[in-house]
C-alpha cells in the first residue's frame, strides 16, 4: 500500500485521492484553531508561499481530539484560517488521528513513522514530511516550528 492509494474528504465533503499529489513533496499536518500552536499557521503559509511553485504542498487536516481545540465545522475552520492566517494550502475535512475512527491516512503515517513516545499522535500540529515518491521521510512534534523544518523540505525539492 502507498500513500497514493488513500482517499480523504476535502472540506466540501468530496472524496479526494492522494494520488493527486503524486510527484510533490508533502507536509501533512493535523491542526486546530484554538491551540497554543495555532500561530504555526503563519509559518506554514510562509513555507507554502516560498516552495509551492517547486512542487511543495501542505495538507491540513483539522482534528478536535485534543482538548476540543477545533470545535467548529469545516466551513468555520476554513474561514478562521483564511481570515486570521491568510492560508491558501489545501484544507480537508475534520478527522480523527487516533482511535477507532482514525483516518486511514494517519494510520498509514503512524505505521511508517512512529513517534518517540509511541505511535499515537500526541497533540495538534504533528507534521509528516513525504518525498516525491510517497515515502514518509520524517515526523515532527507539535513543538517543531515550520521554519525549523524548512531545510528538510528544501532538501527534498
Amino acid at each position: 500500500m502507498s500513500i497514493y492509494d488513500i482517499k480523504v474528504k476535502n472540506n466540501q465533503n468530496e472524496e479526494v485521492s492522494l494520488e493527486r499529489y503524486k510527484d510533490k513533496v508533502l507536509l501533512i499536518v493535523n491542526t486546530a484553531t484554538g491551540c497554543g500552536f495555532t500561530p504555526q499557521y503563519s509559518g506554514l503559509q510562509e513555507l507554502y508561499n516560498k516552495y509551492q511553485e517547486q512542487g511543495f504542498e501542505i495538507l491540513d487536516f483539522p482534528c478536535n481530539q485534543f482538548g476540543n481545540q477545533a470545535p467548529g465545522n469545516d466551513v468555520e475552520i476554513n474561514s478562521f484560517c483564511t481570515l486570521n492566517y491568510n492560508t491558501t494550502f489545501p484544507r480537508f475535512a475534520k478527522i480523527d488521528v487516533n482511535g477507532k475512527n482514525e483516518s486511514p491516512l494517519f494510520t498509514f503515517l503512524k505505521n511508517e513513522k512512529g513517534g518517540i513516545l509511541g505511535d499515537n499522535i500526541k497533540w495538534n500540529f504533528t507534521k509528516f514530511l513525504i518525498d516525491r515518491s510517497g515515502n514518509v521521510i520524517d515526523r515532527y512534534a507539535p513543538t517543531d516550528k515550520p521554519e525549523n523544518i524548512e531545510k528538510d523540505i528544501a532538501n527534498l525539492l
